[in-house]
């Protein structure tokens, strides 16, 4: 497994060069996001989205991106792609040049209309894996790991762990376009290896999983299981594979099954060795986490107890990945800010961490997802335990998926 340790920087080194910024400029930016705080993914909602809401705050209390202060507006849309599409119209008329998309299937619904209005979308953590070519798909961002690069790396730490030709591997997945979504990965990489994978598909709403988990574990008889779900299922996969008395630490979760109120909704003794994939480094003691914190206090406010989380953390890496665009596209193409030249802003990322919260990003128009690293927690006791450095898996598959499915895309465009 190639291990990768972040490059450190001070935040507020990040702070300076992202936030300060003249005294007399008055631009202010428009920028736009999705939001399920009440359908099928407000477990995750209700956490990422105030984080978004939080950084952006503490941007503007800092004086904005380069001098300009940012308005965000998000739009509740209850993970439904009619109500999702009506979302970024709104903010497409209001003026938005950059915004947050929120769920793979309304990624895909709204691919055209980024293309067409020239406003880039960030989908850090999901969307469509093949948006990695930014050369084809300009104006949709992955900017973390894709549904493709998590599938890469839950095998390759199937394989440091010993998987050999023979090795088992079930692949319990939501059954929609964002389960599906890792599957030609797992194939590709049960083939090179020699792996016996058996696809085990979970119909919405995902609460269901006895009769999935009985064929993996009783007639399969399964030696891995790699969970891509996320709403209430992770927690229902946890409480019925272990049931079933299958090994918590040999589950290995997409990004979407690993959050704190994934294991709370389960049992946090229940789900003990549980591993579960991130992207960004959770926890309060991080620099800009104490920022917002101290904001919170400097306010007299109580601070939530998501903050740090999971979830939460995701939430302030989408609103920083969108501030440092911004802070690119001022500082090298000028005002006004358009979608455009945030789209240009975004492909001269370079080395982006945010104080060590995430993994070095670097960002160009042929890797629009930044590389693509992962690290693997733990459940132990009541906290998630890092159990590897950041890392990538199957790199050359991944690459090589992606360049199939758009030569695919070239040639229809052709026709």
């Amino acid at each position: 497994m190639r291990l990768r340790i972040g490059l450190i920087v001070i935040l507020t080194v990040a702070l300076a060069t992202g936030l300060a910024g003249p005294a007399t400029a008055d631009h202010t930016i428009k920028i736009g996001g999705q939001c399920d705080r009440t359908g099928a993914t407000k477990l995750v909602g209700v956490e990422i989205c105030p984080g978004i809401a939080d950084y952006v705050k503490l941007v503007n209390k800092k004086g904005g991106v380069l001098g300009h202060k940012l308005e965000y507006t998000e739009i509740e849309h209850g993970y439904l792609v009619d109500r999702g599409v009506e979302a970024y119209e709104r903010l497409k008329r209001d003026g938005a040049v950059a915004v947050f998309d929120y769920g793979t299937p309304i990624v895909y619904a709204l691919t055209p209309r980024h293309m067409e209005d020239k406003i880039p979308a960030i989908t850090p953590g999901f969307g469509r894996a093949d948006s990695t070519d930014g050369t084809v798909w300009p104006y949709i961002f992955p900017m973390a790991a894709s549904y493709w690069s998590q599938a890469g790396a839950a095998m390759e730490y199937i394989k440091q762990k010993g998987g050999k030709r023979g090795t088992k591997v079930a692949y319990l997945y939501f059954d929609n376009p964002a389960g599906r979504e890792g599957i030609p990965i797992m194939e590709a990489v049960a083939a090179k290896e020699g792996y016996q994978l058996r696809l085990f598909a979970v119909p919405s709403p995902g609460l269901e999983m006895g009769p999935q988990v009985i064929d993996i574990t009783r007639r399969f008889k399964a030696d891995w299981v790699v969970g891509h779900l996320f709403g209430r299922s992770p927690s229902v996969s946890i409480k019925e594979l272990r049931k079933a008395g299958f090994p918590m630490d040999h589950v290995v979760s997409f990004v979407w099954g690993a959050g704190e109120a994934d294991i709370e909704a389960a049992g946090w003794d229940l789900a003990q060795g549980y591993l579960g994939m991130q992207f960004t480094s959770p926890g309060r003691s991080l620099p800009v986490i104490q920022e917002i914190i101290k904001m919170f206090r400097d306010e007299g406010k109580e601070v939530p107890a998501y903050v740090g989380g999971v979830y939460y953390s995701r939430g302030v890496l989408n609103a920083a990945v969108v501030v440092e665009g911004i802070r690119l596209a001022i500082q090298n193409f000028g005002l006004p800010v358009t979608g455009e030249k945030v789209k240009k802003g975004y492909e001269l990322m370079k080395n982006f961490d945010l104080g060590g919260f995430l993994p070095p990003m670097t960002v160009t128009p042929t890797d629009h997802e930044g590389g693509g690293w992962v690290r693997l927690y733990q459940v132990k006791g009541k906290e998630w335990v890092p159990a590897t450095d950041w890392y990538r898996g199957y790199r050359e598959e991944v690459m090589a998926q992606v360049k199939k499915v758009n030569d695919v895309h070239k040639a229809a465009a052709k026709k």
